[in-house]
């Protein structure tokens, strides 16, 4: 990271423009002006030492005039709609949009800053291809490669990808994205030669994340049965850990509403009352409206008692009754009791 800068502007009385801002500060501003709500949400997504920065910059701000912010919150707003335009058409068609709405040498410094202050995904020249004619090109590549390249795409494609690689290279690739942390920039570079394409002059040198249980659930959520159930059974024999970490992912309590009116009586005929009642502590209504649409108004209403008089509750115990729940849940899938709807899977039931 570039040096904090101090043009002690502040000191000599003179006032600051928008200009004489650092990136850290201007990021700063902006999490300021959003509100301490928002920024939260943000610093989420955040390294530590990202988060640390932010916060020692945002206790250094002083006061900060309207037309500063509006000028900063004005940046911002261009260079998302500048990132956008990139991850749809390339840099070539957001500096041609850019152009006409704002003007070239407006365009040409919105790109400027773009590419020296934010970074774009490596791989952004696949991203765009058909995965039936990357599948082709990848298939025979090394399951790391394959994992590498599967973690920066779109969870839908990557799916695609998935479902369709030999079975036995299947759970190995998901193993791999699944354990994958961060990559360097020279291993992404290699990758990107191995596939005949130049380095985006948009690339970061930064430590990239990518991969990670959350993501291979995402992917795996994606694919179709029979393939999710081939590569959680590999996996359960190759690394059971892994395997119960994603499974316990893969379905989350709050996705019971996707369950249709006779699937949720059979999961609930074998649920516990207590059990269910501290599920339901944490979730919202529409959650709670479609356990209860599926009682009889006597047990809805023990059960709404039973919420009502069991007061506060951990939220350890709660997400343990919920993944209980959900463990049933799979198993009356496995069974084949109740069909569970996935997105890539075709409606028709028989």
């Amino acid at each position: 990271m570039a040096k904090i800068v101090d043009t002690g502007a502040e000191h000599s009385g003179k006032r600051k423009s928008d200009k004489d801002f650092n990136g850290r500060q201007k990021a700063a501003i902006f999490l300021v002006t959003i509100g301490s709500e928002i920024s939260a949400e943000i610093f989420k997504y955040l390294r530590e030492d990202e988060i640390e920065t932010l916060t020692f910059e945002i206790a250094r701000l002083e006061t900060i005039e309207p037309q500063q912010k509006d000028a900063i919150l004005q940046e911002f707003q261009e260079l998302m709609m500048a990132n956008q335009f990139i991850s749809t058409g390339g840099i070539d068609y957001a500096r041609e949009l850019l152009e006409k709405a704002l003007g070239n040498q407006k365009a040409v410094d919105i790109i400027n800053r773009l590419t020296s202050s934010l970074q774009v995904r490596p791989f952004d020249f696949i991203r765009r291809t058909d995965p039936a004619h990357l599948l082709n090109f990848i298939q025979q590549e090394h399951p790391q490669t394959i994992a590498l390249i599967l973690a920066y795409l779109e969870p839908n494609k990557a799916s695609v990808i998935l479902q369709n690689l030999p079975h036995e290279v299947q759970s190995d690739v998901a193993r791999r994205i699944a354990t994958m942390d961060r990559t360097s920039p020279e291993v992404l570079r290699e990758v990107e030669r191995v596939l005949e394409k130049k380095l985006s002059t948009l690339s970061s040198e930064d430590y990239t994340a990518a991969g990670g249980v959350p993501s291979i659930v995402e992917i795996l959520n994606l694919v179709d049965r029979a393939s999710e159930k081939q590569i959680i059974e590999s996996l359960e024999d190759e690394d059971p850990e892994l395997a119960e970490e994603i499974k316990k992912r893969m379905f989350v309590f709050e996705d019971i509403v996707m369950l249709d009116d006779k699937a949720i009586q059979k999961v609930m005929r074998e649920v516990d009352g207590q059990e269910l009642a501290k599920a339901l502590k944490s979730v919202d209504q529409e959650v709670q409206d479609k356990i209860f649409r599926n009682m009889s108004k006597r047990a809805a209403g023990m059960l709404k008692e039973d919420m009502e008089f069991m007061g506060p509750v951990r939220l350890k115990d709660v997400e343990e009754a919920q993944q209980k729940i959900v463990s049933i849940i799979r198993r009356l899938e496995d069974a084949g009791d109740i069909v569970v709807a996935r997105a890539g899977e075709d409606e028709l039931v028989v």
